[in-house]
């Protein structure tokens, strides 16, 4: 499916405000602890610890094995660090709107 199909799914019409917070998931991608809002849909959190744990897996099935990787879309950066086949996922919405300092 993607990380891009996470977020465009047919049907999905409503709008939501993207996640934050971070997420630890095991080796299952079963979750293990959340400080994402509970408003924000647990299928959407292990859809996206699925494929962040998936992408762990290839890496280190093509001995390149990751501990990081940080991934930026226009208005969600996503991180997330390798736990012993688990992994802690940090989700964060980018600001488009600049904010200046006066001088």
């Amino acid at each position: 499916m993607g990380f891009l199909g996470l977020f465009s799914k047919p049907g999905n019409a409503s709008v939501q405000r993207l996640p934050t917070g971070t997420v630890t998931v095991d080796r299952h991608g079963d979750l293990v602890m959340s400080t994402v809002p509970s408003n924000y849909p647990e299928g959407s959190l292990r859809e996206i610890a699925n494929e962040v744990l998936a992408l762990f897996r290839e890496a280190r099935a093509m001995d390149m094995p990751l501990s990081e990787l940080t991934m930026d879309f226009a208005s969600l950066r996503i991180t997330a660090r390798e736990m012993r086949g688990g992994a802690i996922i940090f989700l964060s919405p980018v600001s488009t709107f600049a904010t200046s300092t006066p001088f």
